[in-house]
């Protein structure tokens, strides 16, 4: 969450804030890599299409797929033997990654326009949801662009002051926007993997097979191989399943929810626990959760986006060339939880002022909370409440801002220095890839 109330920007500067999410999201930035590997494999492509202009039997586009294919399935069975197939195997390399940029830049643009489309009808249709806008000043068409673009990158961004609690009764607006969270996050290489074997069944049939077949290859972290990618739908659902039934246990009667009937809690209930995996946004004020809820995000925070909960066969040889002593300073001196931590005891030692003289708003389950959600590139966040302080500021006033907006300076500091740190580690967990949870 913002540590300023998002209200006070203007319709243009939240275009602005639009774009640098756009560029900034993790499947755009994948693709400019997808983008420098096609540039690299270019050269390699031009010196056999040139070879290929030289000699009139391979000018043929069909004759040359057939080449792909052939090259491809001896390449399955362990063929290397001649110069002709390694020339082959990665001029079929090249036209893949290029097919694989495609798939994602039209995967990008669909479900987003998609979006825009959907929140921009429900708006159109829907006065409730209409007036909040109206008496924000909020132009609709921005809010439905910059409410979906924030979603499926999952910066947790609202052009709202309250972020979606001023829609939780809008069950429909937050059906739209759930599908969007897990397409931009954690069910993008499921997703990814769909697309590519479905587009592969009308054509790009040879460029489709090798990416599904020798994804390892093509080195685009979300692709993932086919197991993987299976038991990464059952881990996401299997999470969500178990928030969302403790979360439902434990907050049915709360304040959060009161005034909602039983299918708008419910709804609000599964976009709230759809949040905790990286999108961000919230329907309740965290602070007023039980601890055991607020637990159960941080765990469900700091998982990193890929988890499997069901044991995914990993490369072998890669643990086999780390010694035990090397690995057993690696998980133990070096893991995540001890960064972290660290990062949560100077937190605690910049703000120590601020937690003797304010314990309900700044203790140190508030500031996990903040330091693991930043972290995770979440936007969780307890808030700050005047009516929480133990001893009354008259010229206190309630804002709708993060609870680090009442940090100090060197707090604030090191909570960027852990997002640039999340940002970094996210996607390199266990050698590169993913954590597997059994």
């Amino acid at each position: 969450m913002s540590t300023v109330e998002m209200e006070v920007f203007s319709n243009s500067q939240l275009i602005v804030l639009i774009i640098l999410m756009l560029i900034g999201g993790e499947i755009f930035t994948s693709m400019v890599g997808l983008l420098f590997k096609m540039f690299q494999h270019k050269r390699m492509e031009n010196k056999i299409s040139s070879l290929a202009d030289s000699d009139p039997s391979t000018c043929q586009s069909s004759e040359l797929e057939m080449v792909e294919k052939r090259d491809f399935e001896s390449l399955e069975s362990g063929n290397h033997e001649t110069n002709s197939l390694d020339s082959s195997v990665d001029l079929l390399k090249c036209k893949s990654i290029k097919f694989l940029w495609f798939v994602v830049l039209g995967y990008f643009i669909a479900v987003q326009v998609l979006g825009v489309s959907l929140v921009s009808t429900y708006l159109a249709l829907v006065s409730s949801a209409r007036n909040v806008l109206e008496n924000k000043g909020l132009n609709s068409l921005t809010f439905s662009i910059f409410t979906t673009v924030s979603t499926f990158a999952n910066c947790g961004f609202l052009p709202t002051n309250e972020n979606m609690v001023v829609f939780k009764s809008n069950s429909g607006l937050l059906l739209i926007l759930i599908p969007q969270i897990l397409l931009g996050n954690t069910l993008f290489p499921s997703c990814l993997r769909f697309c590519v074997w479905f587009l592969g069944k009308f054509f790009k049939k040879v460029e489709s097979n090798y990416l599904l077949k020798k994804t390892s290859e093509v080195g685009y972290f979300h692709l993932l191989p086919s197991q993987h990618a299976s038991y990464l739908v059952v881990t996401v659902f299997g999470f969500i399943l178990t928030q969302f039934t403790l979360f439902c246990s434990m907050e049915w009667n709360s304040a959060g929810l009161h005034g909602l009937n039983s299918y708008q809690k419910i709804i609000g209930s599964l976009f709230q626990t759809m949040n905790t995996r990286y999108a961000g946004e919230s329907i309740v004020d965290l602070s007023a959760l039980s601890s055991a809820l607020l637990v159960l995000f941080v765990v469900m925070m700091y998982l990193p986006p890929y988890t499997s909960f069901i044991p995914v066969k990993d490369d072998e040889e890669v643990y086999k060339k780390r010694n035990r002593r090397g690995r057993l300073l690696e998980n133990i001196l070096f893991s995540q939880l001890s960064y972290l931590a660290l990062f949560t005891i100077l937190v605690c030692i910049t703000e120590r002022q601020k937690l003797e003289e304010d314990p309900l708003n700044f203790n140190v389950l508030n500031i996990v909370v903040e330091v693991v959600s930043a972290y995770g590139g979440v936007g969780f966040t307890t808030g700050y409440s005047c009516d929480r302080q133990t001893q009354p500021d008259s010229n206190c006033v309630n804002k709708f801002y993060g609870f680090s907006g009442k940090w100090s300076d060197e707090g604030k500091i090191i909570l960027i220095v852990v997002m640039m740190f999340g940002r970094l580690k996210k996607f390199n967990m266990d050698g590169g890839r993913a954590w597997k949870l059994l």
